[in-house]
């Protein structure tokens, strides 16, 4: 079966078609939990109770059961109920059991939709999501971000010129999550004018954008402490919102252990640098970080930030202390 995209999903939620359960993947996730909302809005259209009738699960903490209990329930008010499941790669044989009988016999009247990076294809769980409503959502690449970028501004009523846009790309080389920041930024900058120049870019994205991705992971993976935690302190002492920090290591650290996966397997630079995009200037450092880089501990590493990330949204530790936690043992 070839895969689904995005664009496959937005037409089928157009049609009014909501399914049973939905299985969205890939390196993307900013566009992976926009399709979620819009699986939601979808399922709960006119729906006026809807936090009764929407719930979330991370299998890192929650008990698979009670995600299948939830799904189970009847609505309150309204036709159907949206579950949200995360982090659900690593589950014990057992639970997968569990989700495979529910998923053979879901319930009509509830929605489920399995949101992550990936999953091992080859196990029943993994057949089974796979089979069913399984969109991908991988990285845009360079050539399809301006297109994205105006189609963004134009919801923000701001135009960019072409040269902006071309730096923006330059100097971001991010994920969307960071993108979709520094456009809202610089478009409440424009105002009242609406146009984004070259020299706006420059003024407010290029050196701390710069400074951000590439400095701050790099001295994580170089276990270089003094630069990472003197990066991560600059930045949040000048006001940016830790679960952004966190959304940029984490960004980063999965397009790196794709390009590692990639590197082991013998690609070419070309193809490395097709899947993840890595400024010009860049890409001879880029290989050699993959170089020195251990794949077993960037995925134990990914499982550490979606910890962090957890405990950020759902604590009341200070999250200032949770993300410099986080940066300090992935220096360890």
């Amino acid at each position: 079966m070839p895969t689904r995209t995005r664009k496959d999903l937005e037409t089928s939620l157009k049609k009014g078609e909501i399914r049973p359960f939905y299985y969205l993947y890939g390196s993307e996730s900013f566009l992976r939990d926009e399709a979620t909302r819009a699986i939601a809005d979808a399922a709960l259209q006119e729906t006026l109770l809807r936090e009764f009738n929407d719930s979330s699960f991370n299998l890192f903490s929650d008990d698979v059961r009670d995600a299948i209990a939830a799904a189970e329930q009847l609505p309150m008010m309204s036709q159907r109920r949206v579950v949200r499941l995360r982090n659900f790669a690593r589950l014990r044989e057992a639970d997968e059991e569990l989700l495979l009988a529910y998923l053979d016999r879901p319930v009509e009247t509830t929605v489920m939709i399995f949101v992550g990076d990936d999953i091992d294809k080859r196990k029943k769980f993994g057949k089974k999501l796979m089979a069913g409503a399984a969109y991908e959502f991988a990285s845009l690449s360079p050539k399809d971000l301006p297109a994205w970028i105006k189609a963004h501004l134009k919801t923000l009523n701001t135009e960019i010129d072409s040269e902006a846009g071309r730096r923006l790309v330059e100097v971001v080389a991010s994920d969307l999550l960071t993108l979709t920041n520094e456009l809202n930024k610089l478009a409440a900058a424009a105002l009242p004018a609406g146009r984004i120049t070259l020299e706006l870019v420059d003024q407010l994205v290029g050196r701390s954008r710069e400074h951000m991705n590439w400095d701050l992971t790099d001295g994580i993976v170089s276990r270089n402490g003094r630069v990472a935690l003197k990066v991560l302190r600059d930045f949040l002492d000048d006001g940016y919102e830790p679960l952004l920090l966190i959304g940029v290591i984490a960004g980063t650290f999965r397009r790196l252990a794709l390009a590692k996966e990639l590197f082991d397997r013998g690609a070419q630079p070309r193809e490395i640098f097709s899947a993840v995009r890595v400024p010009n200037w860049k890409q001879q450092d880029y290989l050699s970080m993959l170089r020195r880089t251990d794949g077993a501990k960037l995925r134990d590493a990914l499982a550490r930030i979606a910890e962090t990330d957890l405990a950020i949204k759902t604590s009341k530790a200070t999250p200032r202390m949770q993300v410099e936690m986080l940066v300090c043992e992935l220096l360890i």
